[in-house]
């Protein structure tokens, strides 16, 4: 866990609440930027960087060369984040080692120092004039000293000022007057001196190139810019050319030369391949800082690309190519030249003779060089040999310095930057390999374009006092000083009795208000030149303030600040503070008054609150002003986050628990890798944490809690440790060629925090399964070389895969190929089979052969076969496949089989024999199978094998039913084993017998069945048996019908035999009577006795029941007359009815059967 603290970040003087003292902001009614409140003019206190409120003018010079902009925050924090972190141990995964010191009061860095120097300077004399008092010109914005334009746009030079009155401008070109009015491009922007050259109507922009000056000028003075060289951005096109091949001995050196056309500013330049790809560098091969490609030994690979020498332009954002070099390296090892790149003896395994070093750049073995003080200076030394050189940096008489100093392009380039002085002496770059070492000696001589020590600032003296303007230069050589006044030489200017030139010093006395005027200074020497004006004003004026009045500050506890009362006055105010109303003046001890009137409070206490008071004075009279202070609690992260080791795809909660002043607004933000963190769908951010799910590699990193107010902020920083795979190992290379074995080495990929356990080696070929990969061998993760062993006639190909807790890596780009020799197979075929697929063949099959196994080109196998036991000779076959059928063989046989594997180089050795069947067929059926019964309750039946088989016997079906007389029961289906041949039935019906059909079973089919019955039951049992059906329904029933037709034929004999003969009946009742029966007009009839007669019309049916032939009169039929009577003897008394219109009615074709009861009775 590290804290860092940033207190004040709203400026020491704490927060305004009106707009800042600034003048130029107040003099216009804007409020300050928030960032104005945060510049170089600070405290550094306890390794804290407290930024001020009001400092902004004398900084600016520091803020420039250090910020380039006032508004990037990005360099106070990063003073912050960098100077001021805390100690925490480093756990599995942080990228820094050791210990970080927590809170450590660390010195400021040096340009901190000069801030806050030139920040106390300007509390002394940084007062300016009021805007509405009238005042000469003074210069706001001017363009840079030289200023390069697009030619595509309009030409804009910068220049304003202010004064009052406003002044008005003009400008001179090439140190002549420049008449805005006669070119029709160029007009001047309203109240400015800006200059507009448009092109839209045509022109050349490099027709306006030259050197401007601008002047602005009103009634007290002229001030002038900077002398501005204007050009116009030039990117002129690549000469054509034609590039033959560089021819190149390999070993030696080459330098390829990009000679870019010259460009303003100048391109910057690149190397590509002519498909845009970057050329890789290294100490090897690396570009010059000229442009140029220096090759300090050519090997064979460098044949593989071409080179193109490529020039961007910065304005026109254009990229020029220049026509590709080609390469045709001469080499004595014209192959396998990727598998001795990183062989440690590479050079001579190639055939290259080593040599020692000799440099490219610079020629010789010693050369100098000048840089301008303030400068980066860069030396540089590239130099050929073989094994590559290493380059190493030294100052003679002295260490490099460390501050300053850096290395680049591979330790070929030494940059120092921000040049001294000091800086000058003797460099030597060391070039070195095993064949010896060389120097280069460097002078370097510092010279320096004229800087100040003292630059003229603004004068303003009341009537009568005295007062001087400095001009103070340093340069090498030393600069010369001219001084002008309003634009003119002040040789050439009207005398004046109350100024005195003293060489950079112009002294005034007793100045009157005709002494007001704009001087300039002028310094130069061959290197450059610098202007400054200053002018002279002379005012009576009583105090003012500057600010508005009753501001309210808050401020942090325990801080440092300052409050700021800007005044003016002439002659300037003497200033005082007082606090509460007290007459006593704020000075020494706790508080200090500067000059300008600002008042420091060293360290603000709650006490410190309440309302300060400041009064200026001078012989005119005088102005106050109050400020009230108010004192907050400062911000702290009580509870900070700590450094957390996750394994990917887990949750993490990072807490910051913050405590502040409850009148400030809080705000708890997140950065990671000091960047703001966008808090995405995996990120849940709550007030005291930030959760994390599903972390994944890229969460690894610093994650820093900004707690902030308006006044002061708290940094509290915490390192995330991701577990992750490990990157995929890389730059695989194939050393120690051998005809079976080769060196592997491979160069580890990052672990991502958790140790490699395991390399796994894959291997792929291109011939018998191309593009699948197969795992060759594991090591350990401690090792990055392995020997692998190899088989005949493979073209290898081989990559790694890198294993940690986590998971594996992504496998390796692939090394290049590496063919073995062949040879004959030292191996056969493996897991050989015969088996039939018809009942008429046998299918031979096996385990084709891999490519690791194959050991020779057109790998083929001998398949041999003959039936087992028997002398007949083998049968042969060649085959390319994994198969081969014999056809026409008998049903199940074996056979003795053999494949050997075979290669253009030879036979394999010879196989071992391996029994195979042929097809099977449906077996017979089981013998003797046996039905036992030896109680009621249980049934064994017992079988024999069958006597055919046809195959190998898989078991046995047994399928039984009960049944009883015609009800049968549902079917029982039992597998059994080939061994088993008994199985006892339990019987769950002691009455019904079962019936079992046995079949057995091979790999085609069930075969043949044989079907067996229970044997019937014994007596006791059939006499339940019958009781049982005794009472069964249809017995009953059956039992009835016999017994009725007994009794129907009992009861007709009996009336046969008592039936008397006097009655003659008609054998059909539908039959007239004929003419020759007389008797049947007079109603008369003959009785005959015929008893012993058959009974007419009636037959006796098979089943004993009397079947009606014809429709007989019946009994019934005369007893429906109801007339009807018998005498005692059995006579019949009375009319005979016939009733015939009754069959008349009801048809005469009526077959119904007559039922015994009207049988009885129509036979009696």
């Amino acid at each position: 866990m590290r804290r860092l603290a940033a207190r004040g970040a709203a400026g020491d003087a704490g927060e305004v609440a009106a707009p800042a003292a600034d003048s130029s902001d107040s003099a216009q009614g804007r409020s300050p930027s928030p960032w104005r409140l945060i510049d170089l003019c600070a405290i550094w206190d306890a390794g804290v960087y407290l930024p001020s409120a009001a400092c902004n003018r004398a900084s600016s010079g520091v803020a420039r060369k250090r910020l380039n902009e006032a508004e990037k925050l990005s360099s106070v924090r990063e003073a912050q984040l960098k100077q001021l972190e805390v100690t925490r141990p480093r756990v599995l995964g942080s990228r820094e080692r050791g210990q970080v010191p927590r809170m450590a009061r660390q010195p400021p860095p040096p340009w901190v120092h000069a801030a806050f120097l030139l920040c106390l300077l300007s509390l002394g004399g940084a007062i300016e004039i009021p805007m509405d008092l009238t005042q000469p010109p003074t210069i706001t914005k001017q363009s840079v000293k030289d200023h390069i334009v697009d030619p595509r746009d309009n030409i804009l030079i910068e220049c304003e000022a202010k004064g009052n009155p406003a002044p008005s401008f003009h400008w001179t070109r090439n140190s002549r007057f420049f008449n805005i009015a006669k070119d029709p491009r160029v007009s001047m922007r309203r109240r400015s001196g800006t200059l507009v050259i448009d092109f839209r109507s045509g022109g050349r922009p490099e027709e306006y190139e030259g050197e401007y000056q601008c002047f602005a000028r009103n009634k007290f003075g002229t001030a002038l810019s900077n002398r501005i060289r204007l050009q116009v951005s030039k990117s002129p096109l690549w000469p054509k050319e034609n590039l033959d091949p560089v021819v190149v001995q390999e070993g030696a050196p080459l330098t390829l030369q990009c000679n870019p056309p010259p460009g303003l500013p100048s391109p910057v330049i690149f190397w590509m391949s002519s498909s845009m790809e970057p050329i890789t560098q290294d100490k090897r091969v690396s570009q010059g800082h000229n442009g140029d490609l220096y090759f300090s030994n050519v090997m064979l690979q460098d044949m593989q690309t071409d080179y193109s020498c490529n020039a961007r332009f910065h304005f026109t954002h254009t990229i020029q190519q220049k026509n590709p070099f080609t390469l045709k390296v001469l080499t004595n090892h014209p192959y396998n030249d990727s598998s001795l790149r990183n062989h440690p003896d590479m050079y001579s395994a190639r055939g290259v003779a080593e040599r020692t070093p000799s440099f490219m750049y610079p020629q010789g073995t010693t050369s100098s060089q000048m840089v301008l003080r303030g400068m980066d200076l860069l030396l540089e030394c590239i130099a050929s040999g073989v094994p590559t050189p290493d380059i190493a940096w030294y100052k003679k008489g002295g260490d490099l310095p460390s501050d300053k100093a850096k290395f680049e392009n591979f330790n070929k380039a030494l940059r120092i930057t921000n040049v001294s002085e000091e800086d000058s002496g003797e460099y030597f770059c060391l070039a070195s390999n095993k064949m010896g070492s060389i120097r280069h000696t460097i002078s370097v001589r510092v010279k320096a374009a004229p800087y100040w020590l003292d630059e003229p600032k603004n004068l303003i003296l009341a009537p009568g006092e005295d007062g001087r303007l400095v001009c103070r230069a340093n340069g090498n050589p030393k600069p010369t000083v001219q001084w002008m006044v309003n634009g003119e030489p002040l040789q050439s200017a009207p005398p004046n009795p109350n100024r005195e030139v003293a060489g950079d010093t112009i002294i005034f006395r007793d100045t009157q208000i005709s002494s007001r005027a704009v001087y300039q200074c002028n310094t130069s020497n061959e290197h450059g030149y610098l202007l400054a004006n200053a002018f002279v004003s002379v005012l009576d004026v009583p105090p003012r303030m500057l600010s508005p009045r009753n501001q309210l500050i808050r401020v942090i506890l325990y801080n440092r600040t300052r409050l700021d009362c800007p005044f003016f006055g002439s002659p300037i105010p003497t200033l005082r503070w007082f606090k509460n109303g007290q007459g006593s003046n704020l000075d020494g001890g706790n508080y200090h008054v500067y000059e300008n009137g600002s008042l420091e409070i060293k360290m603000i206490r709650k006490e410190d609150q309440g309302i300060y008071t400041c009064v200026a004075t001078n012989i005119l009279g005088k102005a106050e002003n109050q400020v009230r202070l108010e004192v907050k609690d400062p911000t702290r992260i009580y509870r900070m986050p700590e450094d957390q080791v996750a394994k990917r795809g887990t949750t993490v909660q990072l807490e910051c628990r913050v405590k502040h002043d409850p009148s400030l607004k809080l705000t708890v933000s997140w950065l990671k890798d000091d960047e703001p963190l966008y808090i995405g769908n995996r990120m849940k951010k709550e007030d005291d944490s930030l959760t994390i799910f599903g972390v994944a590699e890229r969460d690894q990193g610093s994650y820093t809690c900004v707690a902030s107010t308006e006044l002061d902020q708290d940094l509290a920083k915490a390192y995330l440790t991701v577990l992750g795979r490990p990157d995929r190992p890389r730059d695989l290379e194939l050393t120690d060629l051998a005809e079976r074995s080769v060196r592997l080495t491979w160069i580890p990929g990052d672990a991502n925090n958790s140790p490699i356990t395991d390399y796994v080696v894959q291997f792929e070929e291109d011939q018998f399964q191309p593009g699948v990969w197969h795992d060759h061998s594991k090591y350990p993760g401690s090792v990055n070389s392995a020997v692998l062993r190899l088989s005949p006639y493979v073209n290898y190909q081989f990559r790694v895969i890198a294993i940690n807790e986590v998971g594996s890596s992504h496998p390796s780009l692939p090394s290049e190929r590496y063919r073995t020799s062949g040879a004959p197979p030292e191996s056969n075929p493996g897991d050989v089979k015969g088996e039939g697929t018809r009942k008429n063949n046998m299918e031979i099959t096996w385990t084709p052969m891999n490519a690791t196994s194959a050991f020779g080109p057109n790998l083929r196998y001998i398949v041999k076969w003959r039936r087992r036991e028997t002398r007949e000779a083998w049968n042969n076959v060649t085959v390319w496949g994994s198969r081969y059928v014999v056809g026409q063989t008998p049903v199940y046989v074996p056979y003795e089989i053999r494949v050997q594997a075979e290669n253009d180089f030879g036979k394999g050795p010879e196989p071992e024999s391996v029994i195979g069947y042929s097809g099977e067929d449906l077996p017979s059926a089981p013998r003797r199978f046996r039905v036992r019964q030896p109680n009621l309750e249980t049934i064994n039946l017992e079988w024999d094998h069958p006597e055919h088989p046809n195959g190998i016997m898989i078991g046995y079906t047994l399928k039984y039913v009960a049944f009883n007389g015609t009800k049968v029961g549902k079917q029982i289906v039992e597998n059994f084993s080939p061994n088993q041949t008994k199985f006892t039935v339990q019987r769950t019906d002691p009455v019904s017998r079962y019936r079992f059909t046995l079949s057995a079973r091979t790999q085609v089919g069930s075969g043949e069945a044989v079907t067996e019955e229970s044997p019937a039951p014994p007596n006791e049992a059939y006499t339940n048996n019958q009781a049982d059906i005794a009472t069964q329904g249809w017995f009953i029933g059956l039992m009835c019908a016999i017994a009725l037709l007994v009794l129907i034929l009992l009861i007709v004999c009996f009336i046969k035999r008592s039936r008397g003969g006097k009655y003659p009946v008609r054998e059909k009742k539908d039959v007239p009577l004929g003419p020759e029966d007389p008797k049947e007009e007079d109603g008369s009839f003959d009785y005959s006795d015929e008893d012993n007669k058959p009974l007419q019309g009636s037959q006796t049916s098979l089943d004993g029941t009397i079947k009606q032939q014809e429709s007989d009169d019946s009994l019934v039929d005369y007893g429906e007359g109801g007339e009807g009577q018998f005498n005692e003897d059995g006579s019949f008394i009375g009319q005979y009815t016939v009733k015939k219109d009754k069959e008349e009615t009801e048809g005469n074709e009526s077959s119904e059967a007559t039922s015994p009861v009207n049988a009885i009775y129509s036979l009696a």
